[in-house]
Formats: structure tokens, sequence, C-alpha cells
């Protein structure tokens, strides 16, 4: 039997459908790769923002424990595990994005590998200090709020993690965009806790438990809201 060859005309449709098919996968990776290129924009200003605030003009965080009614730690020990806590978390902030991007995965995926273990190195080693951080935080609301958190931040990367290791790839995708738009979450407190407080009319500590538990739903939705889209996986 001879195989089947397409005519002139049948030949021509399916030459226009596939180079339509290959348009639209590549209009669709520049627009994935735009996303994570945007959010990328915004952890770099994050980063140079929290650097330049507490390793800068305010290194021994005066002005956040001014905002305490009383601070029971170790002064010491508090300071090293925030400042241990903020270090991890920006090589989160960096790691993240950079693992995030198609063209990088798709070139070098040994040098995927190596950033996604760097990313997840830093969260789990985060979570002592986090979780100290946590519990010296202002208001019964509020650790209670940064304790869930912790547990959702390293919860959601170990998942990924796993089904990395079990070649899960879409349940992969899935959590580890939920775990990188947690990490973002330092900076929708940020902007909740002065909405909280001048918009809503909320006292600081109210405003900072609102801001925090706040910044859970608002950043996992936004996970939700990108899986579902298909944006950044």
């Amino acid at each position: 039997m001879k195989p089947f060859r397409p005519d002139g005309p049948v030949r021509s449709i399916i030459h226009k459908n596939s180079k339509g098919w290959f348009a639209s996968v590549k209009n669709r990776t520049k627009e994935k790769n735009g996303v994570v290129i945007l959010l990328s924009v915004v952890a770099l200003m994050w980063i140079m923002h929290t650097v330049t605030k507490n390793f800068v003009s305010d290194p021994e965080f005066i002005k956040l424990l001014a905002t305490r009614d009383s601070f029971t730690a170790d002064r010491a020990l508090w300071l090293f595990m925030l400042r241990a806590h903020i270090v991890l978390a920006i090589v989160s902030l960096i790691t993240g994005p950079v693992g995030m991007l198609r063209n990088i995965r798709t070139r070098s995926i040994a040098w995927h590998r190596w950033n996604g273990r760097i990313y997840v190195v830093s969260i789990l080693l985060n979570f002592i200090p986090g979780l100290y951080v946590s519990w010296f935080a202002a208001g019964g609301l509020t650790v209670a709020g940064f304790l869930l958190l912790n547990l959702l931040w390293l919860g959601t990367t170990w998942l990924g993690y796993l089904h990395i290791r079990r070649k899960q790839f879409a349940e992969h995708s899935k959590w580890i965009t939920r775990s990188f738009f947690l990490t973002y979450a330092n900076l929708a407190i940020h902007l909740l806790l002065p909405l909280g407080q001048h918009a809503i009319g909320l006292t600081y500590a109210s405003a900072y438990a609102f801001a925090v538990w706040g910044s859970m739903l608002l950043n996992l939705g936004l996970a939700e809201i990108f899986i579902r889209k298909k944006w950044i996986t």
C-alpha cells in the first residue's frame, strides 16, 4: 500500500495550520516569559528595598522593635534569626523566578535543577529562623498567622520537590507555583498593612494580623489563578 501523500490544496491547509499552531506556541511562551520577567522585576525591587531598609538604614531593627509593647526574646539571638530569615528569603526570591523561566529550563535542565535545589534548600533552612521570629511577633493572631505561613511555605515547597522526584511534572509545577507566591508574602504584608491601618482604621497590631492572614489568602489566590491560566507553568 502506498503511503498517503496529501495533494496540493490539502498540503497547503496542513502547512497553514501547522504554522498557526507553532506561532501560537511561540506567542504563549513569550507571554509566560513576560509574566515571569515582570515577577522577577518586582522581586528585584523588593530585594533592594529589603536590603536597604534592614541592613543599611536600620540594621538593629529599632523601628520594628518600637512597634512592640513588650519584647521577651534574647535580642542577640533574635537579631541573628531575623537576619538569617531575611537573607534566606532573598535567596528564594532570586532563585524562584529564575526557575520559572521556560527558556532556561529547556536550554539547560542541569542548571534548572541546581537552581531548584538552591530554592528548596533556602526554604528548608529558613523554617527554623522563620518559626523563631514568628513566635515573637506582635499579638497572638499575628503569631498564629506567621506560624501557619511558615508551615504552608515549607509544605508547598516540599510537595513540589517530592512530585519532581517522582517525575510528576504537572503536580510539581502547581505546588512550586504556590510555594513561589508564598515567597512574596512579605511584600503582600507590607502592602496590606497600610490598607488595614488607614483604609479600614485598624490599630497597628490588628492591621498587622490582618496583613499576615490576608497575604496568605491573596498570594495563594493569585497562585491558583496563575495555575489555571498556565501563565508560568
